[in-house]
């Protein structure tokens, strides 16, 4: 489906259609596990509380808007992936979802791998003490500066995104003496069923190299004849937030049949294959993703088929977690400032944060849902918007959700499911400061990525 805009921006005050959002929950004061990391709960008192702390004191300590990220949370996903892939695939975490020193550091002690996409993350990963066989930098426009850092740290692979790329990386290898082992990203006409803004394996977008017209079997041919590159494996992403599984069956398919004509052609196997991530979350208790052991099981079944069919050796296969791990981990804490009923429609709920911390819900129509968290409440559910501060009506933060009436400014309310794409994506704009990320684990809270400060806009503004 195509998605267009009215230069204005949409119609947001319009009167909601008949059936367009669910019903109010039984209990406004529950929270969805599925939805929620895995230490929040609500106390007694009716304060929520990660790791043992509450949001209260949280706010206190920290300001809001903030992250806030559940460590054990983290540490948990992230082991349950190596342990659902085992010893003979590779789990590369993609940094794009979320990356600090903190990060790079629980996924080294937690044995993952981890996928860069530019300069700033290599930097960040290689900071932090990732070591650099275990990296992964991809990027469909990587700079030469890039690709001689990547090549002197010694990372893992390249993904080689075009044929300029693959001259480009031989080039710069060969110059330094080195033999960079690389993989190529193929496009392989498959649509996942996601936001056309987040589907990256049909052919009209900016990933890869076809499949179709024989372009990725001439992009191999090309890299298997330059001495500065060593050719491990052939990649393939398909989209982002996928819950179905048979765009992979077919992508693992059409994938294996390159391998296939590979052999055939120049006499080798290919001894890599790399699926990409992409795997869904649930943002709202309607969402229902798979466990890691499910997705690993259909993974190794789906690639494994398909290469006995084609009399191909297994290859090892990676994938690429980002969303799914550290998504579901964390939740953006905002203090009420204004409660605006329009009568007939719906109540408008402003918070000290917005787009500049949350830019999904206007850039991909994300859902998402909220919670009262500073108290409980048993007054009737109203239907709200949860807006931001800033200038623009697309300023939206959740489209439509039910929070209870006696809301009031003052009160702390929270979006989960904010762990992925949100601080990584977040911006200054109004010159609006981002907000910190606060890990929290057993009772114990750090900043692991600061507030920013005005001194900090100021600094870079040089006058």
């Amino acid at each position: 489906m195509s998605r267009s805009a009215h230069p204005a921006g949409p119609r947001h005050a319009d009167v909601l259609p008949e059936g367009h959002y669910s019903a109010p929950p039984a209990d406004l004061n529950a929270l969805d596990p599925k939805v929620w990391a895995q230490t929040v709960e609500r106390g007694e008192d009716g304060v929520v509380t990660v790791g043992g702390i509450g949001v209260t004191q949280l706010a206190e300590e920290y300001g809001t808007p903030a992250y806030v990220l559940d460590e054990a949370d983290f540490r948990a996903r992230a082991r349950a992936w190596r342990t659902a892939f085992g010893t003979d695939a590779d789990v590369f975490y993609a940094g794009k979802a979320f990356l600090s020193r903190a990060v790079v550091r629980w996924l080294n002690e937690e044995g993952l791998n981890l996928d860069v996409c530019s300069g700033g993350e290599l930097a960040t990963a290689l900071s932090a003490g990732m070591p650099a066989d275990r990296i992964a930098f991809h990027g469909n426009n990587k700079s030469p500066e890039e690709i001689e850092r990547a090549v002197r740290a010694g990372v893992g692979r390249i993904v080689l995104d075009s044929f300029q790329e693959i001259v480009r990386v031989a080039h710069i290898a060969q110059s330094l003496g080195k033999r960079q082992r690389v993989q190529i990203r193929i496009t392989v006409g498959v649509e996942a069923h996601t936001h056309e803004f987040i589907a990256t394996a049909h052919e009209d977008q900016k990933f890869g190299i076809p499949l179709a017209g024989g372009h990725a079997a001439e992009a191999v041919r090309r890299a298997l004849q330059l001495d500065g590159l060593e050719l491990i494996g052939i990649h393939s992403h398909i989209g982002s937030q996928i819950f179905d599984m048979s765009g992979f069956e077919v992508a693992a398919h059409r994938v294996v049949g390159l391998l296939k004509d590979i052999r055939d052609e120049h006499g080798i196997e290919l001894p890599e294959i790399d699926l990409g991530g992409g795997l869904g979350i649930a943002y709202t208790s309607d969402d229902d993703p798979r466990e890691p052991h499910e997705i690993a099981k259909a993974l190794t079944e789906i690639v494994t088929r398909e290469c006995e069919s084609a009399k191909l050796r297994t290859p090892r296969i990676s994938v690429e977690p980002g969303r799914a791990i550290v998504g579901p981990t964390a939740f953006t804490l905002y203090e009420v400032g204004t409660v605006k009923p329009l009568d007939g429609l719906r109540t408008y709920v402003s918070v000290d944060g917005g787009m500049s911390d949350n830019i999904r819900t206007a850039l991909y129509d994300a859902e998402y849902t909220v919670a009262l968290v500073s108290r409980a409440s048993d007054a009737e559910p109203m239907l709200v918007r949860v807006v931001g501060k800033h200038c623009e009506s697309g300023d939206i933060v959740v489209k439509d959700a039910f929070l209870p009436g006696d809301l009031a400014p003052g009160d702390l309310i929270a979006v989960p499911a904010t762990g992925a794409y949100c601080r990584s994506m977040a911006s200054n704009y109004n010159h609006v400061l981002r907000p910190p990320v606060v890990a929290v684990r057993e009772g114990e809270a750090r900043v692991v990525v600061r507030r920013e400060t005005e001194e900090d806009l100021l600094r870079l503004d040089v006058g």
